[in-house]
This record gives C-alpha cells, sequence and structure tokens, in this order.
C-alpha cells in the first residue's frame, strides 16, 4: 500500500468542515510556519522536498518561489490555478470537493513563505458547485481565525478570495489567467516579464496549481528531507493521478513516484486492468496534450526497461517512444478504440478553445479537425496523413503559449505510432457519424 499525504483522509465522514479537518491534524503547518519559521525556511524545505509543479509542467516549486522578485512597498500575491481543464484531468476537481481545507491550509501556508498578503483560487467555470465548495470552507477559516488580520496572533495577516473563470481552457496558462484574473480577455501574455517579477496587475506573482500547494502541507509538516525520500531520483514525493478510460477501476489515485506503469493499471490497488478482459492498445499518460503511446512502449521504455510513473521515466526515449507525465490525466484505451475518432475529438477540443491570438493555432487547429473529420466522413486520401503531419509541425514551437504544442503532439504522436491506422480509414472510405459535434458547435457559439 502507497504512502498517502494528500487524500489519506478522503473518506472520512465530514473532512470537508472545518471542524473534522481539525480534528484530523489539519492546519498544522500554518501554526508550524508562522510561531517556528521564517518565510524563507518554509521556502528552504520546499526547494529540500525536491517538490515540482503538479499541475503539466513540472517545474521545480522551491526554485520557482525563489524568483519572486521582492521590491520594497509593491504588494506580492499568489495564485492558485484550479483552471483545471486538460482533458483526461479531474484529480484538482476532487481535493477541493472533498477536502477544500487541504487547499486552504496550503494557500496560507505557502503564501507566508512568499511574504503575500491576498492570494486568489481561480476556478474553471464548470466547477461552479466546487468553488461554492471552497467558498464556504473560507468562511470557516476565516470565523475560526486562519485568515484575516494577525493571524494566530502574529504579524502576518492573509486574505484569500475565489474567482470563478469564464471556462476557456486557456486560462489554463498563467499569464491568460492573470488577464482574466484582472478583468480582460483571457489572453496569454508574451513573456518576459515572467509573473514572479510582473504578473498579477504588474506586481510580483507566483502561479501554483491545486496539487502543488496543498503538497506545501505535508512537506512543512514533516520536513523537506523526509517528503524528498518518498519517489525516485527527481521525481519525489506522491502525485495524484485521474484514471479514466477502460479501466475496471477509474478514479482518482495517490501514487508514490517510481512504481511501474504495470503495476498502476493491473493491480486491484489502482486501476484493476482493463475492462471487459479485453486488451490495451494505448495509453495517454498526463492528458489529452501529452504524445500517446500504445501499449508495448508504455509498459517499458524502447531500452526494454520497466517504464514507471516518474517524470523521468515517462519522458524516456524523447517523443519518438516517450511521452510525459503532465497533469496526470491517465487515459487507458483497449483494443477496440479508434486512435483517429479519439484524435478528432481532442483536435477539435483544442481547435474550440484556441484563443485566436496566434495565427499558426488559430487557423492549424482548425485544418487539422477538418482533416480529421474526412477521414470520419470517408473522404479522406492517404495523401491527407502526410498533410496532417505538416500542419501539426507548423504549429509546434511558433505560438506564444504551449497551446499550441498541445493541440500539435496528439496529432504527431498518433501518426507516429499508428500511422497504419490512419491510411487504413483513408482506404476504407467508412462513414461515421460525427454530426454530434456540429451540433456541439452551434450550442457552444
Amino acid at each position: 500500500m502507497g504512502k498517502k499525504l494528500l487524500i489519506h483522509n478522503d473518506k472520512v465522514a465530514n473532512i470537508h468542515t472545518l471542524d473534522v479537518y481539525r480534528a484530523h491534524g489539519g492546519y498544522a503547518s500554518v501554526e508550524k510556519a508562522l510561531k517556528t519559521m521564517t518565510p524563507d525556511q518554509v521556502t528552504d524545505e520546499v526547494k529540500k522536498s525536491g517538490l515540482r509543479g503538479r499541475g503539466g509542467a513540472g517545474f521545480p516549486t522551491g526554485m520557482k518561489w525563489s524568483f519572486l522578485a521582492k521590491p520594497e512597498g509593491v504588494p506580492r500575491y499568489l495564485v492558485c490555478n484550479a483552471d483545471e481543464s486538460e482533458p483526461g484531468t479531474f484529480k484538482d476537481r476532487y481535493l477541493m470537493e472533498v477536502i477544500p481545507h487541504a487547499l486552504i491550509e496550503g494557500m496560507i501556508t505557502s503564501s507566508y513563505a512568499l511574504g503575500a498578503n491576498t492570494s486568489y483560487i481561480y476556478i474553471r467555470g464548470e466547477y461552479f458547485y466546487v468553488a461554492r465548495i471552497v467558498e464556504k470552507a473560507l468562511a470557516e477559516a476565516y470565523a475560526a481565525g486562519w485568515l484575516g488580520k494577525n493571524i494566530l496572533g502574529t504579524d502576518f495577516s492573509h486574505d484569500c478570495y475565489v474567482q470563478v473563470g469564464g471556462g476557456a481552457y486557456i486560462c489554463g496558462e498563467e499569464t491568460a489567467l492573470l488577464e482574466s484574473l484582472e478583468g480582460k480577455r483571457g489572453n496569454p501574455r508574451i513573456k518576459p516579464p515572467f509573473p514572479a517579477v510582473a504578473g498579477l496587475w504588474g506586481c510580483p506573482t507566483v502561479v501554483n496549481n491545486v496539487e502543488t500547494i496543498a503538497a506545501v502541507v505535508p512537506i512543512v509538516n514533516d520536513g523537506g528531507e523526509a517528503y524528498a525520500k518518498i519517489g525516485i531520483g527527481k521525481s519525489t514525493g506522491t502525485k495524484l493521478i485521474s484514471a479514466s478510460g477502460h479501466i475496471n477501476k477509474p478514479g482518482v489515485y495517490e501514487i508514490e513516484l517510481g512504481i511501474p506503469v504495470e503495476e498502476f493499471i493491473y493491480s486491484e490497488e489502482y486501476c484493476g486492468g482493463i475492462r471487459n478482459r479485453k486488451k490495451m492498445k494505448a495509453v495517454v499518460a498526463g492528458g489529452s496534450s501529452v504524445p500517446i503511446l500504445p501499449t508495448e512502449l508504455i509498459l517499458k521504455t524502447a531500452k526494454g526497461e520497466p517504464r514507471l510513473m516518474t517524470y523521468e521515466s515517462l519522458a524516456d526515449g524523447g517523443f519518438a517512444t516517450g511521452t510525459m507525465l503532465g497533469s496526470g490525466g491517465f487515459i487507458v484505451m483497449d483494443e477496440d478504440t479508434s486512435i483517429v475518432k479519439n484524435l478528432f475529438t481532442f483536435t477539435r477540443f483544442y481547435h474550440h478553445e484556441s484563443c485566436g491570438q496566434c495565427s499558426p493555432c488559430r487557423e492549424g487547429t482548425g485544418w487539422m479537425e477538418k482533416i480529421l473529420k474526412k477521414f470520419l466522413n470517408g473522404t479522406a486520401n492517404e495523401s491527407d496523413v502526410d498533410l496532417l503531419w505538416d500542419i501539426q509541425s507548423k504549429i509546434e514551437g511558433k505560438t506564444i503559449c504551449p497551446l499550441g504544442e498541445a493541440a500539435a503532439w496528439p496529432v504527431a504522436a498518433a501518426i507516429r505510432h499508428f500511422k497504419q491506422e490512419f491510411l487504413d480509414v483513408a482506404r476504407s472510405k467508412k462513414f461515421v457519424d460525427v454530426s454530434h459535434y456540429d451540433r456541439l458547435n452551434k450550442i457552444n457559439a
């Protein structure tokens, strides 16, 4: 049984309430940090822990915090990115819905380390009911004195607010999120300057996702070195995984980084194997934007070594034979899955969610959706496979934000590993009805 640090109490009745959360050790990190540690000491513990951003990029959290500019007389902000819009990812929602005080405790402790007296939790618009849960928990924290003026009788004061987004995937990108938080259209900013220097309202800002901020709690409670002993190499600690697709036990799992991918998929402790005793065909390991891998490459690296649930092992081989841990949106596909149809669904999503600021993304995602639709309505030619490859190559690396890569990488990987399936579909001229997508487009327009 793997060690759990974030959702070990998720089955406790009423753990979403302050009294029950406190009874199980809640807010101990706030007491420890504010009464016995300096802000720099808290940051040092996060650095020692090796914690990496759990939203997808995997950048060292302590290092990111150390970049925060600290000009005299200028406010600093902590912003929680709870705009969890990556298809296949739902672990942050689970954490906020079931244990909202874990996030709030992490916000207070992290803000103390950063010298931020104000923080914001930016929640995606589709999570409206979750926002209400978090707001209720915030009200409890204020009433009990965990938020507000002079927390625990110290000189540290802090206010935390919830902001509901407009339901745009692009606002998961940190600078687009900041634009939206300021009341503007959620378009990504050109960097530099980076948010650590000029973020929210032009002030130094740190943006971390829900899981990252919640992980600060056990790091401060137990110490950074204890956290670093969990996991393997630079992949330290635990990770929340959103497991879905053709598995027997979909859900949110907390794993110790370093367990074999095969164990995660087939053990009864986690996914419980493939549904209906079918064979596995492919896996998207870190949310829809990361490269898909066929069974032989998700279970073992190209060198024949067991693939592990770590940042490094999943990336082994580069995009030629590897993928990314990303946000931990783990989507399993069985032998009957149409890679072409699945790719059409992903591509349609990225076309719909492109902000339109960059021409390669705005136009390229639309062209890729149109071409993939040809495969499904029986009008594609074999040459369309090469055309798809050419278009995705003209998007990657040519946009202000990573949405271009998010749209291009799934197309490139699907063709790289399943090109024959695309050719077979083109030759078959078989019609697949996708008119319901057109109806959805009209409804969303």
